[in-house]
């Protein structure tokens, strides 16, 4: 880097921290512009047939109830055109069906929440009720699953020394963010605004610009601040044109928020996963065979698939495999991302074999693991641009303390309690997309920089301040980032770990085309002390432009300015995405660790202690880093002992939809020693800032290890997630 990096890699506050903890940040929900009314949906209660009449008599005559509009009033909506949204998705009260339990057939506006909640609840919906299939297990295979083959993955497996045939079982999560999904819709004239819980402002306002079949500048969506999503808000969902069509039809604005019960059926989740999976190697342990047989839930309307089979393909050095992945239409809404979508499911079963066979073999997980190295990507023939691996085992098993692992099971004991150490590996692909950012530099010797990008929980605005800081030659306090509006510079979804890179390399690029042209301007200025320098010779710090071989030669970007009577510089960033895709395999890597103890009589499983590596490449900002990854460790606590969609597979219903019955963390699940650790690094061949992104592989892992680490305590091989007591006793 040309410039001095003061900012990245220094551990600071979040710059939105104060305004976050003291209740000033406005969420979607929050936004109540003038005349602004309140919608409630009516939700569907058979899970599969048809609607065959609605009474709306008793709602409509609530005093304050505006209107109750359900198919039979609802306006007719134009039909979708080039695949966007998804083809088959759900549109709003446009047919008589029931596909899913909880689906929308009826939304009443009212002026008050209190009034649209009553009037809500005397909408009489009749059915023609149809059975239903929402069992994963029960139901038939889908006919036309993906699939990946490379040798010949039978014969090998038939000629191995050993072979595992295992099946693991995954059950449905939900995101469960603080906030809920909600929006506040506006009509003025035939411009609609919308007020959003939203990762994507870009991807709703092409959402709702098809829906309602009018040009995208149109539509103007605002999201500066996400209250968590975890993958649930990454896409646009019926609930956002339901409020857009109410805000319409009544000519006032609409807030609608869903319940939390109602976010189990009104925005998607993480599938359920059956997954069969055979191993097959020598007796030292060199894998000669995989063959993956997954199967997942997604709905009867549309199909939902993740990269499930991603790991299994270029983990581990294995040279014959054969996979099937087929989505199992149910009745059911649709599934979408959630936290290492793909990545965290598929892990699961890939790492917890590998622990079996090492079992097996005698071997350590961790020996077994590096003797199965690849030297490059098998599955695109590709070299990897990093992969630090092996150095995270190497880090992990020191930190951690792998050592005093007993490696034979139900062997170490505290009390009454049994206790076992386990790991495993996690990979997430490195996405990039196309992203823009205006930076503007005003006459005071602050900069103001914007993007249409979001924040769920990262620290957006934090991470591109330190980035633009540095880059622009300022403090971070005369740094601001704006974002979440879709009038600014477009940038791709805030998902999938790629906002880092796509969005921070335009922060680059546009804070070093406008230190460019104050450098030029600056040279080329007779009244400048630094006329005549070269552009190259020129660094900025604190706002000061300098000869790098003569700091006392120099000037602030103040003076510069005011001497050439300019109220400011501007310019725009941008970043074209992926590049490189064909010369190298880009991935970020993990290595977790943890420690479990196991009562021995009620079968309870507390995690103890866990230690995360990571090969992420640059970090930006260590304590957002940390945040990240101890947030994922708790996350994937969820996933492997708490986290279970319960459903009643009579109708449909989610039993457990509420925060009460769905089991999630909370501080008596977490332990206080979870570390994470970072290996250093750059890849500039993935993007021009180096980083890999973290927000994703830090889960990828983490449930799989602490599988592991049951085993290890109690001899016990549990291969269904979540992990309860009952699977224990």
């Amino acid at each position: 880097m040309s410039q001095p990096q003061a900012a990245v890699g220094a551990s600071v506050a979040r710059v939105d921290a104060r305004e976050r903890v003291t209740g000033r940040t406005k969420y979607a929900g929050d936004n109540s512009p003038a005349g602004v009314v309140h919608a409630v949906i009516v939700d569907s209660t058979v899970g599969r047939g048809r609607v065959t009449g609605i009474d709306a008599r008793a709602a409509e005559a609530q005093r304050g109830v505006l209107k109750v509009i359900s198919h039979l009033n609802a306006p007719k909506l134009p039909p979708l055109t080039g695949g966007w949204p998804p083809p088959g998705a759900l549109r709003a009260f446009q047919d008589d069906r029931v596909r899913f339990f909880g689906q929308p057939v009826a939304v009443v506006v009212a002026a008050t929440l209190e009034s649209a909640q009553h009037a809500a609840s005397l909408v009489e919906v009749s059915y023609d009720a149809r059975p239903v299939s929402t069992d994963l297990a029960a139901a038939p295979s889908a006919s036309d699953p993906q699939t990946y083959a490379r040798g010949d993955a039978d014969g090998a497996l038939g000629a191995a020394d050993v072979k595992l045939d295992l099946a693991y079982r995954m059950a449905r999560n939900h995101h469960n963010p603080m906030e809920p999904a909600g929006t506040v819709a506006r009509w003025d004239g035939d411009r609609l605004t919308l007020w959003e819980k939203t990762n994507w402002v870009g991807g709703t306002v092409m959402t709702m610009a098809a829906e309602f079949g009018m040009p995208a500048d149109k539509v103007r969506v605002i999201a500066p601040a996400v209250g968590g999503g975890f993958g649930s808000s990454g896409r646009t969902w019926v609930h956002t044109a339901i409020a857009a069509m109410a805000a319409r039809e009544v000519k006032r604005p609409v807030k609608l928020v869903l319940t939390r019960r109602q976010t189990y059926f009104g925005v998607g989740y993480r599938p359920a996963y059956e997954y069969g999976l055979r191993l097959g190697s020598d007796r030292r342990g060199r894998l000669a065979a995989s063959v993956h047989d997954v199967r997942s839930e997604t709905s009867s309307y549309e199909t939902y698939s993740e990269s499930v089979l991603v790991p299994g393909r270029m983990l581990y050095h294995t040279p014959n495999v054969r996979q099937a992945y087929g989505p199992v239409p149910l009745d059911v809404n649709t599934p979408t991302f959630m936290r290492g979508p793909g990545y965290a499911s598929g892990i699961y079963p890939i790492e917890s074999a590998l622990d079996e066979l090492a079992h097996e073999l005698g071997l350590d997980p961790i020996e077994l693991r590096l003797r199965n190295e690849p030297s490059a990507d098998e599955a695109s023939g590709l070299p990897f641009s990093t992969r630090r691996l092996r150095e995270c085992y190497r880090v992990g098993a020191r930190e951690f303390g792998w050592h005093r692992r007993n490696p034979e099971p139900r062997s170490t004991r505290d009390g009454d309690w049994l206790i076992g150490m386990g790991m495993a590996a996690g990979v997430y692909d490195t996405q990039r997309g196309e992203a823009q950012v205006s930076v503007r530099l005003d006459a005071d010797g602050t900069a103001l920089l914007q993007s249409a990008t979001s924040d769920m929980g990262p620290g957006t605005a934090t991470s591109m301040t330190q980035v633009a800081a540095d880059a622009l030659g300022l403090t971070m306090r005369r740094v601001t980032f704006r974002l979440g509006d879709s009038l600014m510079p477009p940038a791709t979804i805030h998902a999938g770990s790629r906002t880092m890179a796509s969005v921070g390399s335009a922060v680059q690029d546009g804070c070093d085309k406008l230190r460019r042209q104050a450098i030029t301007l600056a040279v080329g200025d007779k009244g400048s002390p630094l006329h005549g320098v070269a552009p190259a010779d020129v660094v900025v710090r604190g706002g000061r432009l300098y000869d790098k071989s003569d700091p006392a030669r120099g000037e602030t970007y103040q003076r510069l300015l005011a001497r050439n009577n300019l109220t400011h510089l501007e310019t725009l960033g941008s970043y074209a995405g992926a590049t490189g895709t064909e010369k190298f395999s880009f991935y970020a890597y993990a290595a977790t660790f943890a420690e479990v103890a196991v009562d021995v009589t009620l079968g309870l499983v507390r995690v103890r202690r866990m230690v995360g590596v990571y090969d992420a490449a640059r970090i930006i900002s260590p304590k957002l880093a940390d945040s990240q990854a101890i947030g994922a460790m708790i996350g994937g606590i969820g996933q492997a002992l708490l986290e279970h969609t319960v459903t009643d597979h009579r109708d449909g219903r989610i039993v457990n939809a509420n925060l009460a019955d769905y089991l999630v963390p909370v501080h008596a699940d977490i332990p206080t020693d979870l570390k994470a650790i970072y290996i250093d690094g750059e890849d500039y061949k993935a993007d021009p800032i180096g980083v890999k992104g973290l927000g994703e592989i830090v889960i990828v892992g983490v449930a799989p290890a602490i599988a592991n680490a049951v085993f290890n305590a109690t001899g016990r091989r549990i291969r269904e997630l979540p992990i309860t007591p009952e699977a224990l006793l």
